[in-house]
C-alpha cells in the first residue's frame, strides 16, 4: 500500500510517497523547499508556517543519516570489538591503529558542522516565526527542541572523538570559519558537557511528538515516532558524562516506564523493559531441544538476532527507542552493505579476534561454552572469514541486490538498561544496577529464596523501597490476583541471552561497572557505543589503561607490531582524540 502525505510549501501542495520517502528522499531543507533548482529561496519563503517548519526537520534529519557510517566507524574501529580486512582502506588502519594522518577523510569534522550550521539556521528563523506568530507555541516547543536535540547530540559525538572543539550556536556564512580560533575559540570537552546540559535541559519539550502532529504518523504499522532523537535518552546520556547520577538515572526511568498506565498489557509489561513475554527477541531454543545447537531460534522473526531483522511489529516496538532506516529507492543509500558484505560489498571491517574471544568466554545455562550474540547472530563465517551480520538480515533476506533496506540503529531497550544501571551504580544503588543487568533481573535481585507467590504473602517482597528514579515493584500474586507494572521484569540483559549469572567480585562499584561495560561489548557490538564506552569510563576514573589495555589487547592478538608502542600513546588521554581540522 502506498500512503501520500501531503506537506504545504512555496508552491502549494508537494506529494510525498510514505512517512519513510519523506525522511529519506531528503539531502537538506533545500532539497525539499526549492522547486525551481536553479533559483535559492528566500528565508521568508522558507519559514512561513508550521508546514515549513516540518519540511526544516525533515531536511535535517535527512542531512544528519549522513552521518551515519562515519558514526559507526569512529566509535567501533578506533575501540576494541572492530578491525580491519585484507581489503580496508589505509585511512581505515590509521583509525585502528590511532596513527591518523591530516588526509584521512574519516577525520575531519567538517559534515558534522554542516549539520550544526543547519540546526542553528532552523533554530533562529523558529525563533522568528515564534515572534511573528507563524505557528503556536507548542508547535514552536516541539520542533525547536527537537533540532536542539539533535544539535546536542551532534556536538557530545564532537567531544568523544576530537575533545576540544568549538561550540557555536549562531547561524555563520562560511563553514571554513569554524577552523578560526580567533573567531570560535575551542572549549573543553568538560565544559562542552557543562553547556550541553545547561541547553538541553532548558528544552521546553522533551517528549516524542504527540499523536496528532504531521510529524507523528504510521504508515504501514510503521510509526514515525521511532525517527527522532529520545530527548530524554539524550539528557540521560549527558548527564551520564557530566556525572550528575541521579539525573541521568531520573531520565533513563522515564524511558523506561514509557508506557506506565497503558490500556494494552502488553504495551505495559513490556515495552522497554526486557521481559520474559517478549520471548521472540530472546537467544531462546525449540522447546525440548534445548541441548541441541541446532534448536536455537535463528530467524527474521524468532530469537535475538530478530531484533536486528524483524518487521516493525510490536515486538520490534518493545525493543527500539530511535532507529532510521534506508530505503532502497531514495538517497542516501545504505552506506552499511557495501561496508560489511564479503559476498556483495567491500568487505571493510570485521570482528576482531578480541571480541571473539569475548563471547567464546562465556556460557550459556545449557552449557554451550559460548555467548550465542557473538557467532550466532552478531556474525557468521563466510568463506572461512568473520562478517558482521547486524547490518545485512534485511539484505540478505529480501534476495535481490538493488533491495538495500537497512535501518542506522541508534538506541534501543538494552542499551537503556545499560546506561540507567551504570548511573543507578555510580549512585551507590550497586543492588538495583546488578539487577537490572544480571540474570534474574531486578525482579530476581529483591525476591527472597523460596518464595511462593502462589501462597506466601508478597506484600513487601519482590520491591525495591525506594523513590523514584530507584523504585521498582515487581510483585505478582495469586491470592487476590494482581500483577505489578514490571512483575514480568526477571531476566536482565543477561538472562535475555540465557547466559549464566555474572558474579560481582571485590569492590561492587568497579566490579559491576566493568561487568556492564563488558555486557554492553557483548550486547551492542558494532553499533556505534564501543569507543565512547571505553572513553568514558576511563576519563571517569583518571586511568588510561582501562582504554589502552583494550586496544593493545586487539592489536595484540592481530600480531600488530605496533601494538605496544598505541598502547603507550594511549596512555595519555590527549592522544584519544582526534586532529581538529579538514
Amino acid at each position: 500500500m502506498i500512503t501520500t502525505i501531503k506537506t504545504k510549501t512555496t508552491k502549494g501542495i508537494i506529494s510525498v510517497v510514505s512517512a519513510m520517502t519523506l525522511l529519506l528522499s531528503l539531502g537538506s531543507c533545500q532539497d525539499f523547499l526549492d522547486v525551481q533548482p536553479e533559483d535559492k529561496l528566500a528565508e521568508e519563503q522558507m519559514y512561513r508556517n508550521v508546514n515549513d517548519a516540518d519540511a526544516a526537520v525533515i531536511g535535517i534529519y535527512g542531512k544528519f543519516m549522513g552521518l551515519a557510517k562515519k558514526y559507526v566507524i569512529l566509535n567501533e574501529m578506533r575501540a576494541d570489538l572492530m578491525t580491519t580486512t585484507a581489503n580496508s582502506s589505509p585511512y581505515l588502519k590509521q583509525l585502528s591503529e590511532h596513527n591518523e594522518t591530516a588526509d584521512n577523510p574519516y577525520v575531519s569534522p567538517k559534515d558534522f558542522y554542516e549539520l550544526i550550521l543547519n540546526c542553528n539556521d532552523a533554530l533562529k528563523n523558529f525563533d522568528i516565526m515564534l515572534a511573528e506568530k507563524r505557528f503556536k507555541q507548542e508547535e514552536y516547543n516541539q520542533r525547536y527542541s527537537d533540532i536542539g536535540c539533535i544539535r546536542s547530540w551532534v556536538y557530545l559525538q564532537l567531544g568523544i572523538q576530537y575533545g576540544s572543539v568549538p561550540y557555536i550556536t549562531e547561524p555563520i556564512e562560511n563553514i571554513d570559519d569554524v577552523k578560526n580560533i580567533s573567531k570560535y575559540p575551542r572549549i573543553s570537552f568538560t565544559q562542552l558537557i557543562e553547556n550541553l546540559v545547561d541547553f538541553t535541559e532548558a528544552l521546553p519539550f522533551k517528549k516524542p511528538y504527540p499523536e496528532g502532529t504531521n510529524l507523528r504518523t504510521s504508515v504501514d504499522g510503521y510509526s514515525t515516532e521511532y525517527f527522532f532523537v529520545n530527548k530524554e535518552c539524550l539528557l540521560g546520556d549527558l548527564n551520564l558524562w557530566k556525572g550528575d547520577y541521579l539525573m541521568a538515572a531520573s531520565y533513563y526511568k522515564k524511558v523506561m516506564e514509557t508506557s506506565t498506565g497503558a490500556a494494552s498489557s502488553a504495551y505495559l509489561y513490556d515495552k522497554y523493559r526486557l521481559s520474559w513475554s517478549a520471548a521472540n527477541i530472546m537467544v531462546s531454543y525449540i522447546s525440548g531441544r534445548e541441548l541441541d545447537t541446532n534448536g536455537l531460534l535463528n530467524s527474521d522473526t524468532e530469537g535475538w538476532r530478530s531484533i536486528f531483522s524483524r518487521p516493525n511489529d510490536a515486538q520490534w516496538s518493545y525493543e527500539w527507542i530511535w532507529s532510521l532506516p534506508f530505503d532502497s529507492e531514495f538517497a542516501p543509500t545504505n552506506p552499511f552493505i557495501s561496508f560489511f558484505s564479503k559476498t556483495s560489498g567491500d568487505y571493510q571491517a570485521k570482528p576482531s579476534q578480541s571480541a571473539m574471544d569475548r563471547w567464546d568466554s562465556e556460557t550459556q545455562t545449557n552449557g554451550f561454552p559460548y555467548d550465542a550474540r557473538g557467532p550466532k547472530y552478531t556474525y557468521k563465517m563466510v568463506g572461512g572469514e568473520p562478517v558482521i551480520m547486524k547490518y545485512l538480515y534485511k539484505y540478505e533476506s529480501a534476495a535481490d541486490p538493488f533491495k538495500t533496506e537497512g535501518d542506522w540503529f541508534l538506541y534501543r531497550a538494552a542499551k537503556l538498561h545499560l546506561r540507567y544501571a551504570e548511573a543507578a551504580n555510580r549512585d551507590n544503588e550497586h543492588r538495583i544496577a546488578d539487577g537490572i543487568y544480571n540474570r534474574g533481573g531486578i525482579r530476581g535481585a529483591f525476591t527472597r529464596p523460596g518464595l511462593n507467590t502462589g501462597s506466601d504473602d508478597v506484600t513487601n517482597e519482590m520491591q525495591t523501597h525506594k523513590p523514584f528514579p530507584y523504585d521498582f515493584k515487581c510483585r505478582e500474586g495469586q491470592f487476590p490476583y494482581y500483577r505489578d507494572d514490571w512483575y514480568r521484569a526477571s531476566l536482565g540483559v543477561r538472562g535475555r541471552a540465557n547466559l549464566l549469572r555474572k558474579e560481582v567480585v571485590g569492590d561492587s562499584l568497579i566490579s559491576i561497572e566493568n561487568n556492564l561495560i563488558d555486557e554492553a561489548a557483548l550486547e551492542l557490538a558494532y553499533e556505534g557505543n564501543r569507543w565512547e564506552d571505553l572513553v568514558r569510563i576511563a576519563r571517569r576514573r583518571n586511568d588510561p589503561s582501562f582504554l589502552a589495555d583494550k586496544i593493545y589487547d586487539k592489536l595484540s592478538k592481530e600480531g600488530n607490531a605496533n601494538a605496544a608502542d598505541v598502547r603507550t600513546k594511549l596512555m595519555n588521554p590527549n592522544n584519544w582524540y582526534l586532529p581538529f581540522n579538514w
